[in-house]
């Protein structure tokens, strides 16, 4: 699997990535409108990645099935490895973008805090605890696997990503909280506003 970055001057790029246990197609555009086209069987986390298209500001076409009747696991990790090449893929070299964002979004009574830096050092510190219960659907959503896929996702796109529940209960409050707060933070982060890479090593 390999991302390809677009050659017309826009910040976008496309990724397929097939194993023997997904197969995932995806396009992103980070400076789109943010249009979101999203199926992986699994209809939570479809849910989920809209708002991550949508808060995030970019247009996201992205197509995965999966072994859904072993697990929900393997679909889930591997589009967060995907999503992550395709964006380190499109966000290039880096230059003039703002880097550093921080944001803290609520739903309700849920809060989360989320702050992450463009480092090319993949890092993730995830301090986010549930109630236990499963999001209801077909299949359901173990809410275990949040974790997993922001994992696969900052690995695959060398970015350092701390996301930290400062309070809540409800288990869909607060995982679409992370979902808007990392994309909110991503839209951020990316916002060119510079001219060379904001690096004194002069490369991320």
């Amino acid at each position: 699997m390999s991302a390809t970055r677009t050659d017309d001057g826009r910040r976008a790029a496309t990724v397929a990535r097939t194993t023997s246990e997904t197969d995932i197609a995806i396009e992103v555009d980070l400076d789109g409108t943010g249009r979101v086209e999203v199926s992986t069987g699994i209809p939570f986390f479809d849910h989920m990645l809209a708002q991550l298209g949508r808060h995030g500001g970019m247009d996201l076409v992205l197509r995965a099935t999966g072994d859904l009747d072993i697990d929900a696991h393997h679909t889930v990790e591997d589009v967060g490895i995907a999503l992550g090449e395709v964006f380190r893929a499109a966000v290039g070299d880096k230059a003039g973008v703002r880097r550093f964002a921080s944001n803290r979004v609520p739903l309700d009574e849920a809060l989360i805090d989320v702050a992450l830096d463009l480092s090319g050092r993949p890092y993730l510190h995830y301090e986010v605890t549930f109630p236990g219960q499963k999001i209801l659907g077909d299949p359901p959503f173990d809410p275990q696997l949040v974790e997993e896929f922001w994992r696969a996702f900052v690995t695959a796109s060398a970015i350092t990503l701390h996301v930290t529940s400062v309070r809540g209960v409800n288990t869909h409050h607060l995982i679409e909280a992370t979902f808007k707060g990392v994309a909110r933070s991503l839209r951020d982060a990316v916002t060119v506003e510079g001219g060379g890479v904001p690096s004194t090593k002069g490369v991320l």
